[in-house]
């Protein structure tokens, strides 16, 4: 936690010399100690420190110097810092003039010089300002700010970036909170620069990109070794569970994710049927217990990094990553997972990100906060998203294709749905249309029934129809079904013979693909269960396989 800041500005080198041995003597643990001996640098000291966000709980200050004296530093430093107690060191002389600033200019208190002994005649009056003050005293957030407007983008691309990767951030709207603009005051920008990211430091970046905030806060993003005996590309459920069942059996393991630990899993707002966690638990939490255990480990996380090309070179297998860099292994697991599926409908790209969404975009509830909000989809995501949206939306509309919402949902997301009051389920319909000028203000129903269309006014539309896996790096080099998901063990064979090139003496195990020691787990293999706790269980049982084939090697 940051240390609050006491002030003492003075001329007199000796005094300011004297005054900042007492202070810290009495107050070096709790609070940090500034000192200055000009008007003009200390009124930059707090600049800096508002724009770091770090709070100054009191000013000591010297009344006569003769560049700027004791009350007016103080007029100016309380525009900075209101809430700071303000005290002044004054001669003899100056009485008057303290007792009249007491009772003109917001000064709290004054001390006469000498202060000899300081414990009876400087800590008592410091204890008892400063004691004030920590009463009143809220500490300030810190870690990273964001200042944008509530269509951005830019802004939710941030913020959901951050959120999954577990990074504390605060959220300013510039047109729905006052202090939004005073920040931008601060730093002397315009509303035209927005979004902006204040970084703990004070460092503004404007208009910046997750991969430029990642650099900043220190997310890994380069390999510590050229080669590694199991590398892992995916981050979701499957892919942390191959990384803490790897490492933990000791194979050195990276694993590489190009946006956040946790995969789309990652984004779910409540997994209920999940063994051990009754009362269910977030894909956040998920990932992030996870992650965390992959760590103790000692697994490398790279994220965001993405792989874009694999191929081999004997026995290693070599991964390129979306900077140029390369990574080689023995062993390749891949769990790369899935991408939404898009809407494709006339104008939803130039709303994405202002109002509609894909997945369940935890970020951008509060958008719809007494508000109707839309889902499209009738899979299980699309269920919890339903009733996690429904405890801010005024109302939750599901626009479900099918004739049910059975069909593709489990029992007891559709049992639940049923009984929310302020949960509407629409059948045998799509969106047909969405419009808006810089975010979604309405949206088309048409039932495939009736034929019937409906325009309805609208703040939030998730899409939750399907998706695609991330095989298109992988294309050439290993084998793919139809539909583009990883072909594993037995699907491999045709008409019980081996796939083309197949160099051991036994066939492919039951998550191995085309080319040996490279396995796939999780939605990215074809005919998986599209399922968290299947997905962790190819996970670690693909780690088994590994250690079978490097056995081989060897």
């Amino acid at each position: 936690m940051v240390k609050p800041v006491i002030l003492t500005l003075d001329d007199d080198p000796v005094v300011l010399r004297t005054v900042t041995r007492d202070l810290r003597n009495r107050y070096g643990e709790e609070y940090r100690i500034i000192r200055a001996d000009a008007g003009k640098a200390a009124l930059e000291a707090l600049r800096e420190l508002k724009q770091r966000n770090e709070p100054v709980a009191l000013f000591l200050i010297d009344q006569r110097m003769p560049e700027m004296n004791g009350v007016e530093f103080l007029a100016e430093a309380m525009r900075i810092f209101p809430d700071a107690k303000r005290a002044l060191l004054t001669a003899y002389a100056d009485t008057e003039a303290a007792i009249h600033a007491i009772n003109t200019a917001a000064v709290h208190h004054y001390l006469l010089k000498p202060w000899d002994p300081p414990e009876e005649k400087l800590y008592p009056v410091l204890d008892d300002l400063l004691e004030d003050w920590k009463g009143n005293y809220r500490p300030p957030f810190e870690g990273i700010r964001i200042i944008g407007h509530r269509w951005s983008p830019d802004a939710h691309q941030l913020k959901d970036f951050l959120a999954r990767n577990h990074i504390p951030y605060q959220y300013f709207d510039i047109e729905l909170e006052s202090g939004a603009q005073a920040i931008l005051d601060q730093f002397g920008l315009e509303r035209t620069v927005l979004p902006i990211v204040i970084m703990t430091d004070g460092e503004v970046i404007q208009h910046p990109t997750p991969a430029l905030v990642a650099e900043k806060v220190g997310l890994t993003t380069q390999a510590k070794q050229p080669f590694y005996d199991l590398v892992i590309v995916g981050g979701g459920p499957a892919g942390l569970a191959a990384a803490v069942y790897g490492a933990s059996e000791g194979l050195r393991t990276v694993m590489i994710e190009r946006e956040a630990p946790g995969g789309q899993a990652g984004t779910s707002s409540r997994i209920e049927n999940y063994l051990g966690f009754p009362s269910g638990l977030s894909g956040a939490d998920l990932a992030r217990r996870a992650s965390a255990q992959a760590k103790r480990f000692g697994v490398e996380i790279l994220a965001p990094q993405e792989a874009v090309d694999l191929r081999l070179e004997g026995q290693a297998r070599i991964i390129t990553l979306a900077d140029g860099s390369e990574i080689s292994c023995h062993a390749l697991v891949i769990a790369a997972g899935l991408t939404y599926r898009k809407l494709d409908i006339p104008g939803i790209d130039g709303l994405t990100g202002a109002g509609i969404y894909y997945g369940a975009s935890v970020t951008e509830v509060t958008s719809c906060r007494n508000q109707p909000a839309y889902i499209v989809g009738a899979g299980n995501s699309a269920g919890q998203a339903a009733i996690y949206l429904s405890g801010y939306a005024s109302k939750v509309v599901l626009v479900v294709r099918g004739s049910s919402l059975a069909a593709k949902m489990s029992s007891y997301l559709v049992e639940r749905i049923e009984t929310m009051p302020n949960i509407e389920v629409i059948l045998e319909s799509e969106i047909s249309a969405v419009s808006g000028t810089d975010h979604l203000e309405s949206l088309t129903i048409h039932n495939f029934k009736t034929n019937a269309e409906e325009t309805l006014p609208a703040s939030g539309l998730f899409i939750f129809i399907g998706a695609i896996p991330c095989t298109k790096w992988l294309e050439g080099a290993i084998k793919l079904d139809e539909h583009g998901f990883v072909m594993t063990g037995p699907r491999l064979m045709e008409n019980g013979k081996r796939p083309q090139g197949w160099i051991p003496d036994r066939d492919p195990f039951l998550l191995e693909t085309s080319i040996p020691g490279i396995f796939a787990v999780g939605d990215i293999r074809s005919n998986s269960v599209k399922r968290v706790a299947s997905a962790v269980g190819e996970g670690s049982i693909a780690v088994q396989f590994v250690h079978q084939y490097l056995s081989e090697g060897r």
